[in-house]
């Protein structure tokens, strides 16, 4: 018999991810407030040593995240196929919704810089 997950226990995984988004959103938003107000602050005797990853970086991560996202989610339905009775269906769905979501969005950012890229190329000089 197949075990399959416990609708609230579904639920409850994603609003605790909700949560922990929410947290991270706000703790953002915060320190950028602060930032803003205080400018930056340094406690005496440390150097503030954080590097300012560039976009290049920024972007194959992001690539490299969704396709980790649509492999695994390619494991994940084979697995279900073959009959696995550690991977349920809503693990399944849940994996192919987190990489068809993400894709969207990076295609939505590609699309943007695409865009960007032609209206800086076609700017009078």
């Amino acid at each position: 018999m197949v075990q399959r997950a416990d609708i609230n226990s579904v639920l409850s995984d994603i609003r605790s991810l909700r949560s922990q988004m929410m947290q991270n959103q706000q703790i953002q938003q915060d320190q950028s407030v602060r930032g803003r107000i205080d400018g930056p602050r340094q406690v005496p005797g440390t150097q503030e040593t954080q590097e300012v990853p560039s976009f290049s970086d920024m972007l194959g991560k992001a690539v490299n995240n969704v396709n980790e996202l649509q492999q695994n989610t390619s494991e994940l339905r084979t697995a279900y196929e073959m009959g696995d009775p550690n991977v349920d269906i809503t693990r399944v769905m849940i994996a192919a919704q987190k990489s068809s979501v993400s894709f969207e969005a990076l295609t939505q950012v590609r699309n943007r810089v695409v865009r960007a890229y032609e209206d800086i190329m076609n700017m009078p000089i």
